[in-house]
């Protein structure tokens, strides 16, 4: 049973300090039935890579054996595939061996466990119904998965694959906490045979390692009824997975992926933005929200570009879904936020269920991450994404890239954010304070020119940044927008 994990990262030997593993020494710990040893195979300043290589013990498995007798065929004890594949136990040994750097310490370099990564996990051998359910799993957490089929014996092809698959897993930018987290938890998945029992503390094990990511998991469903196995549990977990998820994105608490403002922070509650018209600081009835001039300007560009199929990311409530779905020459529009909640409300707002037909066949709302790749969002003229990247940690905005402008790759991109020379210009805000209080940064032209310009560079697009609202003399409009298009 052999995981590797590899990065390119310079200086690669960075991996050791992230593993609390020395690549100079061979290092084992105690599990399960057996040990857990790990080794460094290549470890230079521009390549390494750490293995995980469990010797399973069989005979403590049959007299550990907690089955009744006579289970399954009659030498089954005996005859399993336990001690070769990776189990549950891969899971124990991941814990064991690796619980610091799944829990994103490091003493000695405490930003590092932040740092995005280039890395690639092999796992040797590893149960699957079918390649197509190994891709399912692992690509919409950003991942480019490969799997090599084994032939159930190499001397008799007529027989065909074996139900076992060596699995490559690839990702430009993860952390590296991310990637053990995801293994631990999706392997599992795949153990038809665990080696626990399954009870209450399986379940907050999974709330524990799947908060971040697996409510967003277009098979979050199927992952925690595969991990956990029994109805009693399941449900409860599903709900509680849901409810903390909703939580954090109203309370802005958290590190959640994809938080698009919600109706509260659209309407600037804040007292910061609030109506403009010019240099104003005082608004009256007649002056537009600011959030209502975004939109307005996002659907209209969208009109003027003529997309067909629009992508709304962050899409909250659905304001701007109101928008472009009155828009006669779009014929899709695809919403995603992380909320669930949010969602709720974009359907009772939107009236989804009083919709004709035809109408209603324009239009999809999912819950996702943009952290996250996600095969639904391929195959889009244009994406508009108003006022989220700001919601993201910086050191996140490389996944996010990934997603967008690498993997969904629509023709057009409309991306807002608030530009943070106009905040002198708010009363309600003291120097220093963001306009949201889940904003994570805030960029000024000339940082968000630069970010957009490399962004559109290392993709194949061509870019522009705009002013998006009324603008002052001395400092500008208060948010701006790039637009990106794809050459050619």
């Amino acid at each position: 049973m052999l995981l590797t994990i590899s990065t390119t990262h310079q200086p690669a030997t960075d991996l050791g300090y992230l593993l609390h593993k020395n690549p100079a020494r061979l290092q084992a710990v105690d599990i399960a039935y057996g040990q857990a040893h790990v080794f460094y195979p290549e470890a230079s300043a521009t390549r390494c890579t750490a293995a995980l290589l469990l010797d399973i013990d069989t005979v403590a498995l049959v007299r550990n054996h907690r089955g009744p007798a006579g289970e399954g065929f009659a030498l089954e004890q005996y005859v399993n595939d336990r001690p070769y594949v990776a189990s549950s136990f891969l899971s124990t040994a991941l814990v064991k061996a690796f619980n610091t750097a799944m829990n994103g310490t490091c003493k000695d370099r405490p930003d590092l466990p932040e740092t995005l990564l280039p890395l690639e996990a092999t796992v040797a051998a590893l149960p699957a119904a079918s390649a197509e359910q190994l891709r399912r799993l692992f690509a919409p957490l950003g991942y480019e998965v490969e799997t090599d089929a084994h032939p159930l014996d190499p001397t008799v092809p007529a027989w065909g694959d074996s139900r076992y698959y060596t699995l490559r897993l690839r990702h430009v930018a993860c952390r590296l906490r991310d990637l053990l987290t995801h293994l631990y938890v999706l392997v599992p998945v795949l153990d038809n045979d665990k080696h626990y029992w399954i009870g209450p503390a399986e379940a907050e094990k999974l709330l524990h390692r799947g908060a971040e990511w697996l409510p967003q998991h277009p098979d979050r469903e199927f992952i925690t009824r595969r991990y956990l196995r029994f109805a009693e549990y399941v449900n409860p977990t599903l709900k509680r997975l849901l409810t903390a998820d909703e939580a954090a994105t109203d309370d802005m608490q958290g590190a959640v992926p994809l938080a698009a403002e919600t109706a509260a922070a659209d309407d600037q509650t804040t007292g910061a933005e609030q109506a403009l018209t010019g240099s104003d600081k005082e608004p009256t009835a007649e002056k537009q929200k600011l959030h209502d001039l975004r939109l307005a300007r996002v659907a209209e560009e969208i009109r003027r570009v003529g997309a067909k199929r629009v992508l709304d990311l962050g899409c909250g409530e659905g304001k701007l879904v109101r928008r472009l779905l009155q828009q006669p020459q779009i014929e899709h529009v695809l919403g995603m936020d992380v909320s669930y909640q949010e969602l709720v409300r974009a359907q009772e707002r939107l009236h989804v269920a009083e919709m004709p037909p035809r109408q209603r066949e324009r239009l999809t709302l999912v819950q996702g991450s943009l952290l996250y790749h996600d095969p639904r969002l391929a195959g889009y003229d244009a994406a508009a994404v108003v006022e989220v990247i700001e919601h993201l940690d910086e050191g996140r905005l490389a996944a996010f890239e990934q997603v967008l402008f690498a993997r969904a790759r629509p023709g057009v991109v409309f991306l807002t954010t608030p530009n943070a020379t106009y905040n002198q210009k708010f009363e309600k805000l003291s120097a220093g304070q963001f306009r949201h209080s889940d904003h994570r940064f805030e960029w000024t032209e000339a940082q968000f020119s630069a970010w957009a310009a490399e962004v559109a560079a290392r993709h194949g697009y061509q870019v522009r940044v705009e002013p998006l609202g009324p603008e002052d003399a001395q400092v500008g409009a208060p948010s701006q927008m790039a637009v990106f298009e794809m050459i050619g």
